[in-house]
């Protein structure tokens, strides 16, 4: 029997977002760069051939407008699940959310915050991409992906040092003018 496809982890940070007042941090809608910036995310996925089987997202307001902006750029209908624990998570926290995937779903889409997502894909990169990986270490901006594969073929053996990045871009959409 044929060894399966090595896992692909696709980590986004969630789009930029506003600071109404009096809204709590958790209610907190996306910018309107925000709203260009994320199918932007969308398309370079689809592009990228990085559709997800499975999204794992926050429940914050602003990743799962995120989400529902990056969706509508796929061509594909992935399971989603929101996940609370991945609000305000740490890399560890985040690692043992991942752990929980089902090994038969090879290319997993996580959206969520800073720090946890930097530290996260830091942690599991014991290489890759020089530049990607330099990068990914001086800042993670909002809309910023990050595309991991998983040296082994289970998602409960994540742990840091497990994976290669494969490449880190920030897309960005662009206003409309007429």
């Amino acid at each position: 029997m044929p060894r399966p496809a090595p896992a692909r982890l696709i980590v986004l940070r969630h789009a930029k977002s506003a600071w109404p007042h009096g809204v709590p941090d958790h209610l907190r809608p996306l910018a309107g760069r925000g709203r260009r910036d994320a199918p932007a995310a969308g398309r370079r996925l689809r592009e990228g051939k990085y559709v997800p089987d499975l999204v794992i997202c926050s429940t914050a307001r602003r990743t799962r407008q995120t989400w529902d902006l990056v969706a509508a750029q796929l061509g594909a209908s992935p399971e989603v699940v929101f996940e609370p624990r991945v609000y305000d998570a740490s890399a560890s926290t985040l690692v043992a959310v991942l752990r929980d995937v089902p090994d038969r779903k090879r290319t997993v889409l996580l959206i969520g915050h800073q720090p946890g997502v930097q530290d996260l894909v830091l942690s599991l990169a014991g290489g890759g991409e020089d530049e990607a990986l330099a990068r990914a270490r001086v800042k993670y901006p909002t809309s910023a992906v990050a595309v991991l594969s998983l040296t082994g073929t289970s998602w409960s053996h994540l742990a840091p040092g497990t994976a290669a990045l494969d490449e880190f871009t920030v897309p960005r959409g662009t206003t409309v003018t007429h």
